[in-house]
């Protein structure tokens, strides 16, 4: 069983590129971490670092190895500290993955609230609209839109986001409002182009979710071009609500459609299991489930 002390030295020599560096980083002798170094490559049987009389470098092997346990000595670590620590405030650097429009919206006054409450314990951001590798990224906990796949992740579903058909007050005056999906072929849709199957808008009818075929004069490929086109009444739009919610509070849009609205996205927050969560991590969990009914985002 390798010591905490060899690997520390082990990590030491690699982020500090040499073992006098390494030792006086760790406020250690040059022979002790030498000798924590060569116990901690005689119990794995292979050479972590390649010596010179100029610099050390690790092998590698050794760069594999120091790749896979860094993330875990942070982790011993922090548990030792949370341990050690005869207060129940909890204390440490928290890792939080999240998708890169939500959370600057909703994730980030919650964020705040705890940070707030809990001063003791730092936030680390990581925004990304793909699926977070924890291992990778080193990532305490993560909030996903969307179906999750299968794996071997613990996760707790916060709620479901709604995907709604909008337009402008101004349009729906001189057009009128479908009343039905089949309606839409008597209306300008504006369609966003980057979609898998930009023509086609999702509904659930009669049980069943069914496309229904749409077109319109105007096309663009961002959303942010769509919502503008809307308020400029050149047609309807098809989003996810959060992400328009501040033109609906506002009255600039309008919905239209939602008996016939698809089942919500579902959101988790989303953490290992190969480990039991910290103090600060289950904390932070808890606090956004409790959050989430206040985010507005039904």
């Amino acid at each position: 069983m390798e010591r905490l002390e060899d690997l520390e030295a082990f990590i030491g020599v690699v982020e500090q590129g040499g073992l006098t560096a390494a030792a006086r980083w760790l406020d250690r002798s040059v022979q002790s971490v030498s000798r924590a170094l060569a116990a901690l490559e005689r119990n794995l049987g292979i050479q972590l670092v390649e010596r010179t009389t100029r610099r050390s470098t690790p092998s590698e092997a050794g760069l594999a190895f120091y790749r896979r346990i860094k993330p875990a000595f942070e982790e011993i670590k922090e548990a030792r500290l949370e341990a050690s620590n005869s207060r129940i405030e909890p204390s440490g650097l928290l890792r939080v993955g999240a998708p890169e429009l939500f959370a600057p919206i909703y994730l980030m006054p919650i964020i705040a609230e705890f940070m707030n409450r809990y001063p003791r314990i730092n936030v680390e951001l990581k925004l990304t609209d793909r699926f977070s590798d924890f291992e990778e990224e080193n990532l305490d906990l993560t909030v996903r839109i969307g179906e999750l796949p299968d794996s071997d992740l613990k996760a707790r579903r916060l709620g479901g986001l709604r995907r709604v058909v909008f337009g402008a007050p101004g349009y729906f005056e001189h057009h009128g409002r479908p009343q039905h999906p089949n309606d839409l072929d008597q209306h300008a849709c504006i369609q966003r182009t980057v979609d898998r199957n930009p023509d086609q808008w999702m509904f659930q009818i009669n049980g069943r979710v069914q496309p229904v075929r749409v077109s319109g004069p105007f096309r663009a490929n961002t959303m942010t071009a769509i919502y503008s086109a809307v308020k400029h009444e050149l047609g309807l739009g098809f989003s996810p609500l959060w992400q328009i919610r501040h033109l609906v509070d506002t009255g600039q849009v309008e919905l239209v459609l939602t008996p016939f609205e698809r089942p919500p996205v579902p959101v988790h927050v989303v953490w290992p299991s190969g480990r039991s969560p910290l103090a600060k991590t289950q904390i932070f969990k808890e606090y956004l489930i409790s959050r989430w009914p206040q985010m507005g985002l039904a």
